[in-house]
């Protein structure tokens, strides 16, 4: 029997959605106060033992600071570097007291505590100090969530470790509420149409301003739908939506190959089948994108 965990729409959809909206404020501080990297990677949050952080942030005082969604305690978690920390409770209630907390806490700090108020990639988004939707935290939704990044996180980095190009962390993104590592080709790519809700065009067309293959997992989030792991390209090269992809389907709603996450919970050895997924689909996209494979690829080191 499987050890990774259940996830369910119908049970964990609002601890998701809290969770969803209170990354998105973490992650925009370290937009509004972090230096841009390529391709947004400063801006991701990071996984660990106990959740999902941003990276060490400057303030003043030549001191630094991290947040983290520590789904251990249940918590925003603050660090300083000079040996404070403190708490912020994500069972508030609704978004607009989270928002309001979360600014307080880093004001007591003198740590950098503007960012942009509305969340992104979110249709009809309402703004953080303005949503006092009831949103119910519960715990066991949210260990569940942190079991299944800890289960699939030995995969995402294997499939990272077969790649000798130029490639992305292992890193979640909280505008679309997904964990994600991408492999990139080396050149560029067409500028994207853009068109994202909520998210600015000059992002997008930065964000794909090369040819990329990416593999991830979605967990819903804010949108009320059963989790996926994924697989895309951008350009994406003709027959790739016709190919044969090791247990996955292509889904034309979302653009990209889908193996439902229950499907991998389900499975015999799940670490298997989310690996050949993730293989299968990347072979497909390089072969018919004519990437230079010998030149991007290695067998991973052993630990």
């Amino acid at each position: 029997m499987s050890n990774w965990p259940e996830l369910s729409v119908e049970r964990d959809h609002d601890t998701l959605a809290l969770l969803h909206l209170a990354a998105q404020m973490i992650g925009k501080i370290r937009v509004a106060h972090a230096p841009w990297m390529n391709h947004g990677w400063q801006a991701a949050l990071q996984p660990n033992a106990r959740g999902l952080g941003i990276m060490p942030t400057a303030a003043s005082g030549e001191r630094t600071f991290t947040l983290t969604l520590d789904l251990c305690r249940h918590a925003i978690v603050l660090w300083i570097s000079d040996g404070r920390r403190e708490e912020l409770p994500l069972n508030a209630g609704n978004i607009a007291a989270l928002h309001k907390r979360l600014i307080g806490m880093l004001d007591r700090h003198d740590l950098p505590a503007t960012f942009n108020g509305w969340p992104n990639e979110l249709p009809e988004a309402v703004p953080f100090a303005d949503d006092t939707t009831r949103r119910d935290y519960d715990r066991d939704s949210a260990e569940r969530f942190r079991e299944a990044l800890a289960a699939m996180l030995p995969v995402f980095a294997c499939f990272r470790a077969g790649f000798s190009g130029k490639a992305s962390p292992v890193h979640f993104w909280w505008g679309s509420f997904d964990l994600a590592v991408s492999r990139f080709s080396g050149r560029k790519a067409p500028q994207h149409p853009g068109g994202i809700p909520g998210l600015p065009d000059r992002i997008t067309r930065e964000a794909y301003s090369e040819e990329v293959s990416s593999a991830g997992f979605w967990a819903g989030g804010a949108t009320a739908a059963e989790p996926f792991f994924y697989s895309y390209i951008y350009p994406e090269p003709e027959r790739f939506r016709a190919a044969d992809v090791t247990h996955g389907k292509f889904d034309e709603t979302y653009g990209e190959f889908v193996l439902p996450y229950a499907d991998v919970r389900a499975a015999d050895d799940p670490d298997r089948m989310l690996t050949k997924f993730f293989q299968s689909a990347y072979d497909a996209a390089a072969e018919l994108a004519h990437w230079d494979r010998a030149a991007l690829e290695r067998e991973p080191v052993a630990p």
